[in-house]
């Protein structure tokens, strides 16, 4: 057993023996990546990163283009022993200063075209580094890292060191760092990989997005851990997917992914015959989904649920001798995880009532960068972390999310917290108020609509409220629909009833 508890060393003791056999192949066939480049290349990130003569725990920023090399990079600063920063390549100029702000990275690397915006806060917060990486193996990044050897001795790191900050919002709008061990991240790995059963000889389709855990951690790290071969899609194409599948065995995606795959008739059984396991995960799968995509494929999509704090918490069974895989479900609480259904008071509830979910495990983060006063606010006394999700356990113990208690939307696979998207519109000329809310989407799950009031005398229009919104927060945040109201719904209380909004819009986008 290796000492050295880097999460890099555990992936890499994985590799296969033949390194010059294909470890990623790109979707178009256009490039070939051996088990080899990708111990060399990170060799060459890690060691340029190293040159740098950075303080322990320093924080790498990445937004940038999914690429082989970006995945290169976020494995060489594990090697490195730093702290990865992912970021969604949609967001701009306000949540990147914030971001950046916030976590006081020592490097910062983005796209070429965004590195004057980007540099300029980057300086302004400290930051001494920002490199550039494209999409088309170029960039300052790979420029420099070409000089450096391509030998390194991974650093030394224990399992409670930190891996990577995962950033995710609350109700205040403000967001959190989530900060994920390696043995956090490992531990998961393992445990995916032996409940899901992957297998000699799994090629693993990998057509999600790397900047949060579906795509980098579970979709990569299930691969890497396995051996397994990757095709590789820098962007969802469902028709190029399908053109695929009779190469792979494994395809992991969000609802929106399999709502495009069922409206390709190229999806037929025939074009599914290789595969062995489809998992969605990410947002909730609609049964209209599920029992579509079983009826065109013949395959029983296996939905999972996990969080940025925790990586996988549950799984419908992989195996027939499991059990079956219970559409409307998210399966069984993974080995190792513990999770209890409890009422407002923390008293665990009965089999099949409802309440907050909480859960225990080695997957479980450490807690919020920097916010020690907010971690200890979302685990219980006895240690146990609150989701925030509302679910219920059946009697046979198949796990049911039957809603979220901060009223998070979740719009193709991306989490969008109303508070952040109401703090804007509220500073807009006219608004005196909003409410945001997720309404019922055939494509994306969940669409964001928001509801504002006018200021005395004033009368904003809902079109240039979304452009002026399209310049300040990623698109996927944007509100598909703005409405103006005299005033918002209201309890006794005087708070918003986001329930009555919810219900006046449910029909919104009905075909």
């Amino acid at each position: 057993m290796n000492s050295n508890a880097n999460l890099f060393v555990a992936l890499r003791d994985a590799f296969p023996a033949d390194l010059d056999a294909t470890a990623i192949e790109a979707a178009d066939a256009s490039a070939f990546y051996t088990w080899r480049d990708l111990d060399r290349a990170t060799a060459m990130i890690a060691n340029l990163l190293a040159s740098l003569e950075l303080p322990a725990g320093s924080r790498v920023a990445v937004q940038t283009e999914k690429s082989v090399e970006a995945l290169m990079l976020y494995l060489a600063v594990l090697r490195a022993g730093l702290v990865y920063l992912p970021l969604n390549t949609a967001y701009q100029a306000a949540e990147i200063e914030y971001f950046i702000g916030d976590a006081e990275p020592a490097v910062v690397v983005c796209a070429p075209k965004n590195f004057g915006w980007i540099s300029r806060i980057a300086f302004k917060a400290g930051t001494r580094n920002v490199f550039t990486l494209d999409d088309e193996r170029g960039g300052t990044l790979l420029q420099r890292a070409a000089q450096m050897s391509d030998v390194q001795a991974p650093a030394v790191r224990r399992g409670d060191d930190l891996a990577a900050i995962l950033y995710t919002s609350g109700t205040t709008g403000r967001s959190k760092g989530a900060m994920l061990s390696h043995a956090n991240l490992l531990s998961n790995a393992l445990t995916l990989k032996a409940y899901w059963r992957w297998q000699p000889g799994d090629v693993l389709i990998h057509a999600l997005p790397i900047f949060h855990v579906h795509g980098l951690f579970v979709a990569s790290h299930g691969a890497l851990l396995n051996a397994s071969k990757m095709i590789w899609f820098s962007k969802f194409d469902a028709r190029a997917v399908i053109a695929r599948l009779p190469d792979a065995t494994v395809f992991m995606g969000v609802p929106t992914l399999y709502v495009r795959l069922l409206a390709e008739p190229a999806l037929t059984r025939d074009a599914c015959r290789h595969m062995r396991l489809f998992i969605s995960g990410s947002a909730p799968l609609l049964i209209e989904t599920f029992d579509a995509f079983r009826e065109r494929s013949g395959h029983t999509i296996l939905e999972r649920y996990g969080m940025s704090e925790t990586s996988m918490l549950t799984s419908n069974p992989c195996a027939a001798e499991d059990g079956e895989r219970r559409g409307g479900t998210v399966g069984f609480a993974l080995p190792g995880v513990g999770l209890r259904v409890c009422d407002e008071q923390g008293r665990p509830v009965r089999s099949g009532e409802i309440g907050g979910i909480q859960v225990k495990g080695p997957n479980v983060f450490k807690g919020y960068w920097r916010r020690p006063e907010k971690t200890a606010e979302e685990f219980t006394p006895d240690l146990w972390f609150k989701t925030g999700d509302v679910g219920q356990v059946d009697a046979d113990g198949y796990v049911t999310i039957v809603g979220r208690s901060k009223d998070l939307i979740i719009s193709g696979g991306y989490n969008v917290y109303p508070a952040e998207i109401e703090g804007f519109l509220n500073e807009m000329p006219g608004v005196a108020e909003s409410a945001v809310i997720g309404v019922p989407h055939p494509d994306f799950g969940e669409a964001v609509v928001a509801v504002v009031v006018a200021r005395p005398g004033a009368t904003p229009e809902a079109d240039p409220l979304i452009e002026a919104l399209k310049a300040k927060i990623a698109n996927f945040k944007v509100p598909k629909r703005v409405f103006v109201a005299a005033e918002l719904p209201r309890n006794a209380m005087g708070k918003v009833q986001k329930n009555v909004l919810r219900e006046q819009h449910r029909a919104l986008f009905d075909a």
